[in-house]
């Protein structure tokens, strides 16, 4: 019995013999005195059935790994490790992780991935730069190991997603049409009506595109579609060795056009293809055929300065031309 329990029933006592007269005290005494003893045990007993208890186990958490997205703080995955395999099959968990990591950074049939392409920006018409978007990419195996660290105790973790932006500086984008560094026509019949409007509308998308220090371009994700929803019309393209009339024939002839004049910088080529067939408006090899959603002429700006694109269309004539400026020109690198 807890030692206020008893400090309360003597108080009770005193207070009781208090009131009892002298000849009756003893009398009182007695039955109180029975009444605390048989109180005490009574509590005593209880106390003793308290111990006896078995205490309640405590339910462990399960442990959990969030996943969070660090441009909107919010969490776009939740992981229970333990119920994935984690301490079991760790191989297996690994699998698991580097799957759900790799459709995220990629994408899906039904959900775009987090790695984007770089659209570069232009240059309007009055010297104004118009933003396109950076390059993204979300590092996979970063993510796999960040997640496997965090699943012994589980957290929160972010997802590695590097961004960057073109490697040029505003102050200097009006000055990248000073200078001449590459230059390539091509020709073509100004009277076929469907080809013509196809490599007028390929060649303004790529027109005035500044390229970054760096920068990786993609002519499609730069041109974007080439059909009937975006102005393509019927013409002859190379399909399996054969000539066939699709929608958008034609921008094969700015992508290639494009790829002769940046060859001479010495550009690094990150993905290019050759037609099946010859083509008559470049020579033999020096073509790039271009399809969007499938192959793709993609080339990195290697030559240490910024540069900028340029494309004059004259009648049945298409010239790209790689401009910079006075000052970049001497900073090119060597061998370029």
């Amino acid at each position: 019995m807890g030692n206020k329990t008893r400090f309360i029933l003597l108080v009770l006592v005193s207070g009781f013999l208090g009131m009892a007269g002298c000849s009756q005290k003893s009398a009182k005494q007695e039955e109180l005195e029975k009444k605390v003893a048989e109180l005490e045990e009574k509590l005593d007993q209880e106390h003793e059935k308290k111990d006896e208890e078995p205490a309640e186990e405590e339910v462990a958490e399960p442990v959990i790994v969030n996943v969070i997205d660090p441009t909107t703080n919010e969490v776009i995955k939740s992981f229970t490790p333990l119920e994935m395999g984690y301490g079991s099959d760790n191989e297996k968990y690994k699998a698991e992780i580097a799957k759900w990591a790799q459709e995220l950074a990629r994408g899906t049939d039904k959900a775009p991935g987090y790695d984007q392409r770089m659209i570069p920006d232009k240059l309007g018409a009055n010297g104004e730069i118009i933003k396109g978007t950076p390059l993204a990419i979300l590092e996979e195996a970063e993510l796999v190991d960040k997640v496997i660290q965090a699943s012994e105790e589980g957290g929160s973790v972010e997802l590695p997603l590097y961004v960057t932006a073109s490697g040029y500086q505003a102050e200097d984008a009006a000055k990248l049409d000073e200078v001449v560094v590459g230059k390539f026509t091509t020709y073509f019949n100004a009277s076929v009506a469907g080809r013509t409007k196809n490599i007028e509308l390929s060649a303004e998308a790529i027109n005035n595109v500044i390229l970054g220090v760096g920068d990786v371009f993609s002519f499609n994700t730069t041109v974007g579609p080439s059909d009937e929803a975006h102005g393509y019309q019927p013409a002859e393209e190379i399909v399996n060795k054969k000539l066939v009339m699709g929608i958008g024939g034609g921008i094969c002839q700015t992508s290639s056009t494009l790829f002769n004049a940046v060859d001479v910088l010495g550009v690094d080529y990150v993905e290019k293809h050759h037609h099946s067939l010859s083509v008559g408006y470049v020579p033999e090899g020096r073509d790039a055929t271009v399809s969007y959603g499938g192959k793709d002429f993609r080339f990195a700006n290697t030559t240490g300065v910024p540069l900028l694109l340029k494309v004059v269309i004259g009648n049945g004539s298409l010239t790209v031309e790689v401009r910079t400026s006075k000052e970049f020109q001497s900073q090119m690198k060597k061998g370029v």
